[in-house]
């Protein structure tokens, strides 16, 4: 029933949320820590939207919902160990915009595997590369004035692959495009999240890497 798949889902963001405020307010986590459980978490509820076959308009409707709620927090503190991360960023209202984009663009062809590949990138891969460089990033270089880490890149391109390569070989199975193509989607999106700045990189790599994916997709004849 569409009402119980609508309450999973919503129970489910919501369980994700209230874990990483009540971390940031009941312990000694930082407020980054807090925003990278919740970043990471809430991609992970398009799988279970994959899976429920909710429709189209309804995660587009909860894109909008949670965008508005981003913009708001930007200015005011509704979720502070969410947004308080010590910089002016927009990444959270771009992250749900990114989500509703992805279901609008791959939901109604049954593509689903696209949107998927671009939302999770963009939870796991940055996710991580951001916390292992602020914690164990040793070689760093700038681009166009921001602090990035090898360590970081590193991570997040094998991520990136390591997602891509999985659902493509849930959905096209064990074939060589399965074990090649996310090099480029890996390293593609490896570039954008080194080169976005303000919070731009959770639009630009989730949709360029979704967008690169159903590409060679198309290029190589691997449709469903």
């Amino acid at each position: 029933m569409l009402w119980l798949q609508i309450v999973i889902v919503a129970i489910g963001l919501g369980a994700i949320v209230l874990l990483a405020e009540t971390l940031y307010r009941h312990s000694a986590t930082n407020s980054e820590l807090t925003r990278k459980i919740v970043h990471i978490g809430t991609g992970n509820v398009i799988l279970l939207a994959w899976w429920l076959q909710i429709p189209a308009w309804v995660g587009i409707s909860a894109a909008i919902v949670a965008s508005a709620i981003a913009l708001l927090s930007y200015y005011i503190p509704i979720l502070p160990g969410i947004n308080s991360v010590g910089r002016k960023s927009l990444g959270t209202f771009f992250y749900a915009v990114s989500i509703g984009v992805l279901i609008a663009w791959f939901w109604p062809i049954n593509q689903y595997q696209y949107a998927a590949i671009g939302i999770l990138i963009m939870a796991w891969g940055d996710g991580l590369a951001g916390l292992i460089g602020q914690n164990f990033g040793k070689h760093p270089y700038k681009v166009w004035g921001m602090n990035k880490s090898w360590e970081g890149s590193v991570t997040m391109a094998i991520t990136s692959y390591a997602v891509s390569s999985l659902i493509l070989l849930a959905v096209n199975g064990s074939i060589w495009q399965t074990w090649l193509l996310p090099i480029v989607i890996a390293l593609f999106a490896t570039a954008l999240e080194a080169f976005s700045k303000l919070g731009i990189d959770n639009l630009t790599v989730p949709l360029g890497s979704a967008a690169l994916g159903f590409f060679l997709n198309q290029l190589f004849f691997l449709g469903n």
